[in-house]
């Protein structure tokens, strides 16, 4: 689920930045690539996958 949250955030990043639309800057493209890579990192870390790992 986090990697998808990931997506989405490097693709509005990738907006922001392509069409170069000023924001201000808490919603720069950068600060939003960057809030991508932590949902990314948690998603590699197994926080969020959705199932608990159970033996």
């Amino acid at each position: 689920m986090l990697g998808m949250v990931a997506a989405v955030l490097f693709f509005i990043a990738f907006l922001i930045n392509a069409a170069e639309i000023g924001t201000n800057d808490v919603f720069s493209s950068v600060n939003v690539m960057l809030l991508g890579m932590t949902a990314l990192a948690l998603h590699l870390a197994g926080i969020g996958t959705g199932r608990p790992r159970r033996r």
